[in-house]
Protein backbone atom coordinates (compact mmCIF):
# COMPACT_ATOMS: atom_id res chain seq x y z
CA UNK A 1 0.00 0.00 0.00
CA UNK A 2 1.29 3.47 -0.88
CA UNK A 3 0.70 5.94 1.93
CA UNK A 4 -0.85 9.27 0.94
CA UNK A 5 2.07 11.49 1.97
CA UNK A 6 4.59 9.98 -0.44
CA UNK A 7 2.60 10.23 -3.64
CA UNK A 8 4.90 12.87 -5.16
CA UNK A 9 8.12 11.19 -4.00
CA UNK A 10 7.12 8.00 -5.80
CA UNK A 11 6.26 9.64 -9.10
CA UNK A 12 8.55 8.98 -12.11
CA UNK A 13 10.64 11.76 -13.63
CA UNK A 14 12.70 12.27 -16.78
CA UNK A 15 16.39 12.73 -16.01
CA UNK A 16 19.32 12.86 -18.45
CA UNK A 17 17.46 10.79 -21.03
CA UNK A 18 16.32 8.25 -18.43
CA UNK A 19 12.90 7.70 -16.90
CA UNK A 20 13.52 7.37 -13.16
CA UNK A 21 10.92 5.41 -11.17
CA UNK A 22 10.83 7.84 -8.24
CA UNK A 23 12.15 11.21 -7.07
CA UNK A 24 14.18 9.88 -4.14
CA UNK A 25 17.92 10.53 -4.45
CA UNK A 26 20.77 9.00 -2.47
CA UNK A 27 23.10 11.88 -1.67
CA UNK A 28 26.87 11.53 -2.26
CA UNK A 29 28.54 10.69 1.07
CA UNK A 30 32.17 9.91 1.84
CA UNK A 31 32.43 6.62 3.76
CA UNK A 32 36.21 5.93 3.76
CA UNK A 33 35.76 2.31 2.68
CA UNK A 34 38.05 2.40 -0.37
CA UNK A 35 41.65 1.62 0.66
CA UNK A 36 44.11 2.58 -2.03
CA UNK A 37 41.45 4.58 -3.86
CA UNK A 38 40.28 1.59 -5.97
CA UNK A 39 36.56 0.74 -5.62
CA UNK A 40 36.07 -2.76 -4.27
CA UNK A 41 33.46 -5.46 -3.68
CA UNK A 42 32.23 -3.82 -0.47
CA UNK A 43 31.57 -0.60 -2.37
CA UNK A 44 29.71 -2.49 -5.11
CA UNK A 45 27.42 -4.21 -2.61
CA UNK A 46 26.83 -1.00 -0.64
CA UNK A 47 25.53 0.87 -3.67
CA UNK A 48 23.66 -2.12 -5.08
CA UNK A 49 21.76 -2.47 -1.77
CA UNK A 50 20.36 1.01 -2.41
CA UNK A 51 19.46 0.52 -6.09
CA UNK A 52 15.76 1.21 -5.54
CA UNK A 53 16.57 4.92 -5.23
CA UNK A 54 15.43 6.92 -8.21
CA UNK A 55 19.04 8.04 -8.47
CA UNK A 56 22.24 7.20 -6.60
CA UNK A 57 25.07 9.69 -6.32
CA UNK A 58 28.37 7.93 -5.69
CA UNK A 59 30.63 9.53 -3.12
CA UNK A 60 33.16 12.27 -3.86
CA UNK A 61 35.71 10.78 -6.27
CA UNK A 62 39.06 12.41 -6.89
CA UNK A 63 39.87 13.42 -10.45
CA UNK A 64 43.60 13.53 -9.68
CA UNK A 65 46.14 12.09 -7.28
CA UNK A 66 46.68 15.73 -6.27
CA UNK A 67 42.98 16.19 -5.55
CA UNK A 68 42.63 13.58 -2.78
CA UNK A 69 41.35 15.08 0.46
CA UNK A 70 40.89 12.16 2.88
CA UNK A 71 42.24 8.69 3.41
CA UNK A 72 40.50 5.68 1.86
CA UNK A 73 38.42 7.70 -0.62
CA UNK A 74 38.01 6.58 -4.26
CA UNK A 75 39.54 8.08 -7.36
CA UNK A 76 38.87 8.00 -11.09
CA UNK A 77 42.34 8.93 -12.36
CA UNK A 78 43.69 5.44 -13.14
CA UNK A 79 42.47 2.57 -15.30
CA UNK A 80 42.37 0.32 -12.21
CA UNK A 81 40.03 2.74 -10.46
CA UNK A 82 37.80 2.94 -13.54
CA UNK A 83 37.62 -0.86 -13.64
CA UNK A 84 36.64 -0.91 -9.96
CA UNK A 85 33.90 1.62 -10.62
CA UNK A 86 32.69 -0.45 -13.58
CA UNK A 87 32.08 -3.32 -11.15
CA UNK A 88 30.08 -0.93 -8.95
CA UNK A 89 27.92 0.38 -11.80
CA UNK A 90 27.31 -3.18 -13.03
CA UNK A 91 26.12 -4.23 -9.57
CA UNK A 92 23.75 -1.25 -9.39
CA UNK A 93 22.43 -1.73 -12.92
CA UNK A 94 21.80 -5.45 -12.35
CA UNK A 95 19.39 -4.46 -9.59
CA UNK A 96 17.67 -1.86 -11.77
CA UNK A 97 19.40 1.19 -10.33
CA UNK A 98 20.94 4.32 -11.85
CA UNK A 99 24.16 5.89 -10.57
CA UNK A 100 25.96 9.23 -11.02
CA UNK A 101 29.66 9.85 -10.34
CA UNK A 102 30.62 12.99 -8.43
CA UNK A 103 33.89 14.45 -9.75
CA UNK A 104 35.88 15.95 -6.88
CA UNK A 105 39.08 17.92 -6.34
CA UNK A 106 39.71 18.76 -2.69
CA UNK A 107 41.94 21.74 -3.45
CA UNK A 108 43.56 23.17 -0.35
CA UNK A 109 41.58 20.94 2.03
CA UNK A 110 44.13 18.16 1.97
CA UNK A 111 47.56 17.47 3.39
CA UNK A 112 50.95 16.71 1.89
CA UNK A 113 50.91 13.21 3.45
CA UNK A 114 48.00 12.37 1.14
CA UNK A 115 49.56 13.68 -2.08
CA UNK A 116 52.28 12.35 -4.40
CA UNK A 117 55.80 13.28 -3.39
CA UNK A 118 54.58 15.17 -0.35
CA UNK A 119 53.33 18.00 -2.56
CA UNK A 120 51.54 20.93 -1.00
CA UNK A 121 47.81 21.07 -1.73
CA UNK A 122 46.72 23.71 -4.23
CA UNK A 123 44.16 26.45 -3.84
CA UNK A 124 43.13 29.69 -5.50
CA UNK A 125 45.38 31.70 -3.16
CA UNK A 126 48.31 30.99 -0.83
CA UNK A 127 46.51 32.03 2.34
CA UNK A 128 46.11 30.29 5.71
CA UNK A 129 42.93 28.24 5.99
CA UNK A 130 41.26 26.52 8.93
CA UNK A 131 40.26 22.91 9.41
CA UNK A 132 41.80 19.47 9.59
CA UNK A 133 41.68 16.31 7.50
CA UNK A 134 42.09 12.60 8.18
CA UNK A 135 45.50 11.35 7.07
CA UNK A 136 47.37 8.02 7.40
CA UNK A 137 48.81 9.33 10.70
CA UNK A 138 45.58 10.75 12.11
CA UNK A 139 43.95 14.16 12.02
CA UNK A 140 46.22 16.89 10.64
CA UNK A 141 45.62 20.61 10.24
CA UNK A 142 45.43 21.82 6.67
CA UNK A 143 48.48 23.76 5.53
CA UNK A 144 48.90 27.04 3.71
CA UNK A 145 48.33 25.89 0.12
CA UNK A 146 50.28 26.62 -3.01
CA UNK A 147 48.36 29.06 -5.19
CA UNK A 148 47.38 27.46 -8.48
CA UNK A 149 49.43 29.18 -11.16
CA UNK A 150 47.71 30.44 -14.29
CA UNK A 151 49.78 28.05 -16.40
CA UNK A 152 48.64 25.10 -14.22
CA UNK A 153 44.93 25.59 -14.99
CA UNK A 154 45.04 23.58 -18.26
CA UNK A 155 46.44 20.60 -16.32
CA UNK A 156 43.49 20.72 -13.89
CA UNK A 157 41.06 20.90 -16.81
CA UNK A 158 42.79 17.93 -18.43
CA UNK A 159 42.37 15.97 -15.18
CA UNK A 160 38.64 16.61 -15.16
CA UNK A 161 38.44 15.68 -18.83
CA UNK A 162 40.29 12.39 -18.30
CA UNK A 163 38.11 11.61 -15.28
CA UNK A 164 34.96 12.26 -17.33
CA UNK A 165 36.17 9.84 -20.00
CA UNK A 166 36.91 7.13 -17.44
CA UNK A 167 33.50 7.65 -15.84
CA UNK A 168 31.88 7.10 -19.24
CA UNK A 169 33.92 3.93 -19.76
CA UNK A 170 32.82 2.76 -16.30
CA UNK A 171 29.17 3.01 -17.41
CA UNK A 172 27.90 5.68 -15.06
CA UNK A 173 24.57 7.20 -16.05
CA UNK A 174 25.68 10.83 -15.57
CA UNK A 175 28.35 12.88 -13.81
CA UNK A 176 28.25 15.69 -11.28
CA UNK A 177 30.93 18.37 -10.83
CA UNK A 178 31.41 19.03 -7.13
CA UNK A 179 31.47 22.82 -6.79
CA UNK A 180 30.38 23.02 -3.16
CA UNK A 181 31.28 22.17 0.42
CA UNK A 182 34.57 24.04 0.45
CA UNK A 183 36.51 22.08 -2.17
CA UNK A 184 38.59 23.41 -5.06
CA UNK A 185 35.91 24.92 -7.31
CA UNK A 186 34.03 26.30 -4.29
CA UNK A 187 37.31 27.82 -3.10
CA UNK A 188 37.52 29.68 -6.40
CA UNK A 189 33.89 30.84 -6.11
CA UNK A 190 34.20 32.36 -2.64
CA UNK A 191 35.80 35.70 -1.85
CA UNK A 192 36.91 34.38 1.56
CA UNK A 193 39.39 32.05 -0.15
CA UNK A 194 39.89 33.56 -3.62
CA UNK A 195 42.14 36.63 -3.47
CA UNK A 196 43.44 36.39 -7.01
CA UNK A 197 43.96 39.40 -9.25
CA UNK A 198 43.96 37.56 -12.60
CA UNK A 199 40.99 36.45 -14.71
CA UNK A 200 40.10 33.79 -12.08
CA UNK A 201 39.61 36.26 -9.23
CA UNK A 202 37.84 39.46 -8.31
CA UNK A 203 34.35 39.68 -9.82
CA UNK A 204 31.79 36.86 -9.58
CA UNK A 205 32.18 36.37 -13.34
CA UNK A 206 35.90 35.75 -12.88
CA UNK A 207 35.54 33.57 -9.78
CA UNK A 208 33.14 31.23 -11.60
CA UNK A 209 35.42 30.94 -14.62
CA UNK A 210 37.10 27.69 -13.48
CA UNK A 211 33.70 26.05 -12.88
CA UNK A 212 32.48 26.97 -16.35
CA UNK A 213 35.71 25.76 -17.97
CA UNK A 214 35.37 22.42 -16.15
CA UNK A 215 31.75 22.16 -17.35
CA UNK A 216 32.89 22.82 -20.91
CA UNK A 217 35.58 20.13 -20.66
CA UNK A 218 33.42 17.34 -19.22
CA UNK A 219 30.45 18.19 -21.45
CA UNK A 220 32.61 17.46 -24.48
CA UNK A 221 32.52 13.83 -23.31
CA UNK A 222 29.05 13.52 -21.78
CA UNK A 223 26.93 16.11 -23.51
CA UNK A 224 25.39 18.83 -21.40
CA UNK A 225 22.19 17.13 -20.22
CA UNK A 226 24.08 14.34 -18.44
CA UNK A 227 26.25 16.81 -16.53
CA UNK A 228 25.22 18.41 -13.25
CA UNK A 229 26.73 20.58 -10.53
CA UNK A 230 26.60 20.54 -6.74
CA UNK A 231 26.47 23.93 -5.00
CA UNK A 232 26.26 24.85 -1.30
CA UNK A 233 25.68 28.62 -1.02
CA UNK A 234 25.27 28.78 2.77
CA UNK A 235 27.21 25.86 4.17
CA UNK A 236 29.91 27.52 6.31
CA UNK A 237 30.00 24.54 8.66
CA UNK A 238 32.26 22.80 6.12
CA UNK A 239 35.81 24.06 6.75
CA UNK A 240 34.54 27.57 7.58
CA UNK A 241 34.33 28.64 3.94
CA UNK A 242 31.98 31.52 3.16
CA UNK A 243 31.29 34.39 0.80
CA UNK A 244 30.56 37.97 1.79
CA UNK A 245 27.62 38.20 -0.64
CA UNK A 246 26.23 34.75 -1.44
CA UNK A 247 22.89 36.33 -2.40
CA UNK A 248 24.75 38.20 -5.18
CA UNK A 249 27.17 35.44 -6.23
CA UNK A 250 24.97 32.38 -6.52
CA UNK A 251 22.14 33.74 -8.67
CA UNK A 252 24.85 34.69 -11.16
CA UNK A 253 26.39 31.22 -10.89
CA UNK A 254 23.02 29.54 -11.51
CA UNK A 255 22.31 31.87 -14.43
CA UNK A 256 25.67 30.87 -15.95
CA UNK A 257 24.93 27.18 -15.45
CA UNK A 258 21.51 27.65 -17.03
CA UNK A 259 23.23 29.30 -19.96
CA UNK A 260 25.68 26.40 -20.17
CA UNK A 261 22.72 24.05 -20.58
CA UNK A 262 23.59 21.51 -17.88
CA UNK A 263 21.00 18.91 -16.95
CA UNK A 264 20.71 19.16 -13.18
CA UNK A 265 21.59 21.08 -10.02
CA UNK A 266 22.24 19.34 -6.70
CA UNK A 267 21.68 22.12 -4.17
CA UNK A 268 22.75 21.82 -0.53
CA UNK A 269 20.15 24.05 1.07
CA UNK A 270 21.56 25.42 4.32
CA UNK A 271 24.30 24.24 6.66
CA UNK A 272 24.92 20.51 6.92
CA UNK A 273 26.27 20.52 10.47
CA UNK A 274 24.00 23.14 12.02
CA UNK A 275 20.38 24.24 12.05
CA UNK A 276 19.33 24.18 8.41
CA UNK A 277 17.65 27.60 8.57
CA UNK A 278 20.46 29.38 10.44
CA UNK A 279 21.62 31.14 7.26
CA UNK A 280 18.53 32.43 5.40
CA UNK A 281 18.76 32.28 1.63
CA UNK A 282 16.33 32.43 -1.29
CA UNK A 283 16.71 28.90 -2.62
CA UNK A 284 13.33 29.11 -4.29
CA UNK A 285 14.74 32.00 -6.31
CA UNK A 286 17.64 29.82 -7.47
CA UNK A 287 15.22 27.06 -8.40
CA UNK A 288 13.19 29.48 -10.55
CA UNK A 289 16.34 30.51 -12.44
CA UNK A 290 17.11 26.93 -13.53
CA UNK A 291 15.11 24.97 -16.10
CA UNK A 292 16.79 21.59 -15.58
CA UNK A 293 16.21 19.07 -12.79
CA UNK A 294 16.59 20.75 -9.39
CA UNK A 295 17.56 18.40 -6.56
CA UNK A 296 17.07 19.81 -3.06
CA UNK A 297 19.46 18.40 -0.49
CA UNK A 298 19.87 18.65 3.29
CA UNK A 299 17.88 17.56 6.32
CA UNK A 300 14.70 16.49 4.55
CA UNK A 301 12.26 14.14 6.22
CA UNK A 302 9.69 12.15 4.28
CA UNK A 303 7.07 14.76 5.15
CA UNK A 304 9.12 17.87 4.34
CA UNK A 305 10.32 16.26 1.09
CA UNK A 306 6.76 15.56 -0.01
CA UNK A 307 5.79 19.14 0.82
CA UNK A 308 8.74 20.57 -1.14
CA UNK A 309 7.73 18.60 -4.22
CA UNK A 310 4.08 19.55 -3.83
CA UNK A 311 5.05 23.24 -3.59
CA UNK A 312 7.21 23.01 -6.71
CA UNK A 313 10.35 23.91 -4.75
CA UNK A 314 12.25 20.96 -6.21
CA UNK A 315 12.01 18.15 -8.76
CA UNK A 316 13.80 15.54 -6.65
CA UNK A 317 14.88 15.29 -3.01
CA UNK A 318 18.21 13.91 -1.78
CA UNK A 319 18.56 11.95 1.46
CA UNK A 320 21.89 11.30 3.13
CA UNK A 321 22.23 9.63 6.51
CA UNK A 322 18.79 8.06 6.29
CA UNK A 323 20.04 6.19 3.19
CA UNK A 324 23.13 5.03 5.06
CA UNK A 325 21.01 3.44 7.78
CA UNK A 326 18.17 2.27 5.50
CA UNK A 327 19.24 0.59 2.27
CA UNK A 328 15.54 0.06 1.51
CA UNK A 329 14.58 3.68 2.20
CA UNK A 330 12.28 3.83 -0.83
CA UNK A 331 10.36 0.75 0.34
CA UNK A 332 10.09 2.15 3.89
CA UNK A 333 8.71 5.43 2.55
CA UNK A 334 6.25 3.51 0.37
CA UNK A 335 5.01 1.47 3.33
CA UNK A 336 5.10 4.28 5.89
CA UNK A 337 7.52 2.20 7.96
CA UNK A 338 9.85 3.47 10.66
CA UNK A 339 13.53 4.05 9.87
CA UNK A 340 16.64 2.47 11.34
CA UNK A 341 18.68 4.92 13.44
CA UNK A 342 22.16 5.70 12.19
CA UNK A 343 25.21 4.55 14.17
CA UNK A 344 27.59 7.49 14.05
CA UNK A 345 30.54 5.54 15.41
CA UNK A 346 30.72 3.44 12.23
CA UNK A 347 30.18 6.19 9.65
CA UNK A 348 33.84 6.03 8.60
CA UNK A 349 36.31 3.20 8.76
CA UNK A 350 36.99 -0.18 7.24
CA UNK A 351 34.94 -3.31 6.79
CA UNK A 352 31.27 -4.14 6.50
CA UNK A 353 30.20 -3.02 9.98
CA UNK A 354 28.07 0.08 9.70
CA UNK A 355 28.28 -0.18 5.92
CA UNK A 356 26.56 -3.34 4.69
CA UNK A 357 24.84 -4.62 7.83
CA UNK A 358 21.90 -2.23 8.30
CA UNK A 359 18.75 -4.38 8.20
CA UNK A 360 15.96 -4.06 5.64
CA UNK A 361 12.28 -4.49 6.48
CA UNK A 362 12.51 -8.02 5.13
Amino acid sequence: MVVEDVRALLQPIEFAGLTLPNRIVMSPMTRSRTPGGVPNALNAEYYAQRASAGLIFAESTAVSAYGVGFIDTPGIFTDEQAAGWADVTSAVHRRGGRIVLQLWHSGHYSHRTLLPGGALPIGPSARPVSGSVRTPTGRMDVEVPRALEREDVPQVLDEYLAAARRALEANFDAIEVHAGNGYLIDQFLRDSTNHRTDEYGGSPENRMRLLLEVIEAVSSVWGRKRVGVRLSPTNPSVFGIADSQPEVLFPQVVDALEGAGIGFLDMVEGATGEAADQYPFDYEGLRRRFSGVYIANNRFSRESAEQALADGRADMIAFGRSFIANPDLVERFRAGASLNPIVFETLYGSGAEGYLDYPTMA
